[in-house]
């Protein structure tokens, strides 16, 4: 949740909890459907790290919200956490492609 919450305001910039979800639902093809309980734990946790930092603003609704957006940690983050995910996913590739026992 983490990597795609910091890639998604990498790319667009800062924006609201309910924007950000609804962002990673649309590049997901709507394959991941998130509420405010998965989203706001992890923007929360983020925030405590110091990855992302948040304001107040008003939204396109003219409502009151907690926009989001990454800092220099935040980035750091980001790039450790995209290699990360670049090497466990050719490990786990390397398994669904063994065809013979040891």
């Amino acid at each position: 949740m983490a990597l795609m919450i910091l890639k998604t305001l990498e790319a667009m910039g800062s924006l609201h909890g309910y924007g950000i979800a609804r962002r990673i639902e649309q590049i997901s093809g709507n394959r991941l459907s998130l509420n405010c309980g998965s989203i706001y734990p992890a923007l929360l946790r983020l925030e405590q790290e110091r990855a992302i930092v948040s304001e107040w603003g008003v939204s396109e609704n003219n409502r009151k919200a907690k926009y989001y957006r990454l800092t220099a940690a935040g980035r750091r983050q980001l790039k450790q956490e995209t290699e990360q995910w670049a090497e466990a996913s050719a490990i786990v590739a390397r398994f669904l492609t063994v065809k013979e026992s040891l």
